[in-house]
């Protein structure tokens, strides 16, 4: 038996609170680790498995993918409170609005952000392992820039029909 739309849609919404929640709590361990990689450098090398005779480049180079991960956690704020203010207007039963393009164009916005964010993250690594290997097994996503791609055109394409909804609605 298939789940009904309003279990679905409560479901969708628990997700995505808990989603805002773990969010936060990332990026509250980024920071301690950031705070961490000053306060007790060796410490924190050998637990990240650096050996002891790492150049001070590789600490360098960790930090800043930290400084990067800090850096993304508005960025994924941002993108699941515009979703889970989307899923609120489709449980009320009025989804098709002009905050819900401009949410997705938000939404697209922030994605993209986060890819130049990873890619941010493929120089470092790549900087660094010129000098110390760095492995953090990085690799390009194709698919989220196929992601932001597409969230730009539904975006276009949710703006103009909702201004066809609006007319429609004025003719009628």
């Amino acid at each position: 038996m298939m789940p009904s739309r309003p279990n679905l849609l409560s479901t969708t919404r628990l997700v995505l609170h808990a989603l805002l929640s773990l969010n936060f709590i990332l990026g509250m361990g980024i920071g301690a680790l950031l705070l961490a990689s000053f306060i007790v450098p060796q410490w924190l090398q050998a637990a990240l498995g650096a050996r002891p005779e790492a150049p001070p480049a590789l600490m360098t180079g960790m930090r800043l993918i930290m400084l990067i991960g800090l850096a993304g956690v508005p960025l994924a704020n941002l993108v699941l409170a515009r979703l889970l203010a989307m899923v609120t207007t489709v449980r009320d039963g009025d989804p098709f609005i002009p905050a819900n393009a401009a949410r997705l164009q938000a939404i697209a916005w922030a994605l993209l952000a986060i890819q130049i964010l990873n890619l941010a993250v493929g120089a470092v690594c790549a900087s660094v392992s010129m000098i110390y290997p760095l492995d953090i097994g990085w690799s390009p996503s194709v698919d989220g820039w196929l992601s932001v791609l597409l969230l730009f055109i539904l975006a276009r394409v949710f703006d103009a029909g909702t201004k066809m909804r609006i007319d429609l609605e004025g003719t009628v």
